[in-house]
């Protein structure tokens, strides 16, 4: 039998190294969601005013995560989004806003100033959060996870007000177009599926 060449040899332990490294690489970008219980609400974050806030303490409730703007000719949304956050927080769902201003540079606002926005313009009582990136390279992590996960539950927002349906289990059920309007038949029954499951 032929003995392979040293050179052979190298190439092989080469190779198994490279895949070896890549290997590693996949393990450590698989989603959180994969690991922890909270599924896509294992990520800490912080509120509008700066004061941390685990999005994991949303556990057990329907989410529904908004990627929000205030110079958008959909942001009156806030208003409908405002009335189902009222209208079934006490089944356990919530309203999770994430102001971005990652198209056209509608979210122009500071943060304390979409605080103030919000608050004034919509009477907003539904968690929002720091503004962040929602898409591309420097999207947050919450939002590259989002984007990754296979349809009808995941993909990047294709603009503001993107909605992302999350069951009691910190799985995302669906993706909603920003035109889906927040009072839609269909985005309302799929959260009363949710909240009605276990």
């Amino acid at each position: 039998m032929k003995t392979p060449s040293l050179a052979v040899l190298l190439g092989s332990s080469l190779l198994l190294g490279a895949c070896q490294c890549d290997c590693a690489k996949k393990t450590e970008a698989a989603p959180r969601s994969a690991a922890t219980p909270e599924g896509i609400l294992a990520y800490d974050m912080n509120r509008l005013d700066g004061a941390p806030a685990s999005l994991a303490s949303y556990a057990g409730q329907v989410v529904l995560i908004v990627n929000t703007a205030s110079k958008c000719g959909l942001t009156p949304q806030y208003a409908g989004l405002e009335a189902l956050y009222r209208s079934r927080k006490d089944r356990g769902f919530v309203v999770l806003g994430f102001p971005a201003n990652d198209f056209r540079g509608q979210e122009p606002l500071s943060n304390a100033e979409i605080a103030t926005f919000c608050s004034g313009t919509y009477d907003v009582t539904f968690p929002m959060f720091e503004k962040i990136t929602v898409t591309g390279d420097q999207a947050h992590p919450l939002y590259k996870e989002l984007a990754a996960l296979p349809p009808p539950a995941g993909g990047a927002p294709s603009w503001n007000f993107t909605k992302y349906l999350v069951d009691r289990h910190g799985r995302v059920l669906q993706r909603f177009d920003p035109r889906t309007t927040p009072d839609d038949p269909a985005l309302l029954a799929a959260i009363d599926q949710a909240l009605a499951g276990s």
